[in-house]
């Protein structure tokens, strides 16, 4: 299944269509940008770490851009495969990781701040369990897109604040309220599921 957030849909898709229209008589594959976009986010990582936040700030925002290409060239391609939407999420979630990591880095060397490192800690345990919640819905109860349980705090919405914050120079701070953002959002989750949602083991039709 897959869901646009507000920032996906306003704002990376009219560049990451572009980008997977580009790229489609091209011998790339959609796992080949999967693995570049992973790349890249080590990349951005390592720059934050090292100092440059404005710089690496607004790669934060390109991954997100890039992360879109390998579905859309997927569907423009006709390659969609069971492996590739695995590797894809596998990616995502190491990307994830690299780029908070980067974040608390910073913060630990540039920020005057107590327990950068807890803090960073907590914020990628965070956007984890944010993803992994998803998927558990996903899995137990079949929900639609549309269905709007995943909008609250979603991946590309934490992406672009984690690219305001860095270029910013305050990822200590962006780091606290991505990991309040994300506990939020696995609370939502868990009162939908318990009050909101259809019995259990119910698809929706």
């Amino acid at each position: 299944m897959t869901y646009d957030g507000i920032v996906s849909r306003y704002l990376n898709r009219p560049f990451s269509r572009p980008m997977a229209r580009a790229l489609r008589n091209t011998p790339a594959t959609p796992n080949a940008v999967t693995i570049f976009t992973l790349l890249l986010s080590a990349v951005t990582a390592a720059l934050v770490a090292a100092g440059a936040n404005i710089i690496g700030g607004v790669l934060i925002q390109v991954v997100s851009v890039v992360d879109g290409v390998d579905g859309e060239l997927a569907r423009l391609k006709n390659m969609s495969s069971r492996f590739g939407a695995v590797l894809d999420a596998v990616t995502d979630r190491y990307a994830d990781a690299l780029m908070l990591g980067g974040m608390t880095v910073y913060a630990a060397r540039f920020e005057d701040w107590p327990r950068a490192e807890g803090v960073g800690v907590l914020a990628v345990a965070a956007a984890l369990i944010v993803s992994y919640s998803r998927a558990r819905i996903e899995a137990s109860m079949q929900i639609a897109p549309s269905d709007g349980v995943f909008g609250l705090a979603s991946r590309d919405v934490r992406s672009l604040v984690a690219a305001i914050g860095t270029v910013l120079g305050m990822c200590y701070w962006t780091l606290v309220v991505l990991a309040a953002a994300s506990a939020l959002t696995v609370a939502w989750r868990l009162a939908y599921l318990r009050f909101a949602g259809p019995p259990q083991g119910a698809a929706n039709p």
